[in-house]
């Protein structure tokens, strides 16, 4: 799919400079922002899909595990074909991709209760979608934002609130019209990103050209092993997300509905997302000389909802955990976002930033397969108490390496 060609449209001017909401800007953030709120659909469309077939819960499982395989399996490979072809392509087919897998998926539970192995097949179809998507989304926002850690911020919030509403609606969607429905509206929602990102204006980038596809994997790794603090903080990340990101995950729908009630864990959920929402307001408004040495400092904040749940505290102090881990997790990812965007070439950064995502979910999935049975050994307790302990540790290390507390923003 040919690019548009031409130079790249001019930001609005205004009066302190270039307006972040360019017309290249407004079309990503309304792709961005609707796909989200379709991913957000698919848990509740799968659940209620194959839960009223009759297949068990277990089967809701391997079809997000489909997706989850696909998209961590294929990812990197996503970015050495993002820098071949350009993102922007890649992204377009990726949707169309997603839009017909899904759009499938629509007419096969609307007409009765399809086969596991189409369901399983088409979710891992889309995990490939989502993999051969992913790696341009680092490298589209700085050619269209003139202040990418704004445009990070933005794109934080808009997120956080559509994580909120894709299920809500989705709940709605599924006592109204069905599983059918639910995945109707999701492939919507793909078919509003691609044309939005086909309409995109910008400046062609040039493609990588002369390598095999091995080699570009081999370039894309040495660019990756150049700089000590992406690797060291994708090192630092990998452990914390074996041991606190990822359990905290599984557990806290334990905890909670154990100790309160399944009403409460949803109320817990949007708590936190509101929470998101302020940390990438405040990301907004808060423009620290050195971004990963602040989002360091934010990340002790994790501790607190990890306490709520080790500990049987009320709901309002639950939610004030809930609420502070939400705020320090979305400023922190806004921080390293826009640290990795500004600090590697464009050339490079769609496959540095498949190496981040791949590292970053296997690593999540890992701690949220291993929660479960390590709480049901040691103590569940004991490991949310051992998880707070090492984001101490965690925030400590990055604080000690001198090329990341020491890396200053670039704008």
């Amino acid at each position: 799919m040919p690019d548009q060609t031409g130079p790249a449209s001019p930001p609005t001017p205004g009066p302190a400079g270039p307006t972040l909401w360019n017309r290249e800007f407004q079309l990503f953030f309304l792709a961005r922002t609707v796909a989200r709120f379709g991913d957000g659909m698919v848990p509740v469309a799968l659940a209620a899909g194959l839960l009223d077939a009759g297949y068990g819960a277990s089967s809701v499982s391997f079809a997000l595990g489909a997706w989850m395989v696909c998209f961590a399996g294929f990812v990197i490979v996503g970015g050495v074909l993002a820098d071949r072809f350009t993102p922007r392509r890649m992204m377009v087919l990726a949707d169309g991709v997603r839009l017909v897998g899904t759009a499938v998926l629509a007419a096969a539970f609307a007409t009765g209760s399809p086969s596991l192995w189409l369901v399983y097949g088409l979710s891992g179809l889309s995990g490939l979608g989502a993999a051969i998507f992913q790696p341009g989304v680092a490298s589209m926002l700085p050619l269209m934002a003139p202040d990418v850690q704004r445009g990070n911020a933005v794109l934080r919030v808009a997120e956080s609130l559509t994580a909120m509403a894709g299920p809500a609606v989705a709940g709605a969607l599924a006592g109204f019209g069905g599983p059918g429905m639910i995945f109707g509206v999701n492939a919507a929602t793909f078919g509003v990103s691609g044309l939005c990102l086909f309409l995109i204006r910008m400046a062609s980038v040039a493609p990588v050209v002369g390598e095999g596809m091995l080699a570009e994997l081999i370039g894309g790794w040495r660019e990756f092993r150049a700089r000590s603090w992406l690797w060291g903080v994708i090192a630092v990340w990998s452990v914390y997300g074996i041991t606190v990101l990822g359990p905290i995950t599984p557990l806290e729908a334990v905890v909670v509905t154990e100790r309160h009630s399944s009403a409460t864990f949803g109320l817990m959920m949007t708590v936190g997302g509101a929470g998101n929402a302020v940390g990438g307001l405040l990301a907004m408004r808060l423009r620290p000389r050195r971004p990963l040495f602040a989002g360091t400092f934010a990340l002790f904040g994790v501790i607190a909802n990890v306490l709520v749940l080790a500990y049987d505290v009320t709901v309002p102090v639950l939610a004030a955990g809930f609420f502070v881990g939400g705020v320090s997790l979305a400023f922190w990812l806004v921080m390293w976002s826009t640290t990795v965007q500004t600090h590697i070439p464009n050339e490079a950064l769609n496959r540095l930033h498949a190496y981040d995502v791949a590292g970053s979910l296997i690593m999540l999935a890992v701690g949220r397969a291993l929660a479960g049975p390590v709480a049901e050994a040691v103590g569940l307790r004991e490991v949310l108490v051992a998880g707070a302990v090492i984001n101490v540790g965690v925030c400590g290390v990055l604080f000690a390496v001198p090329a990341i507390r020491g890396l200053t923003r670039r704008d």
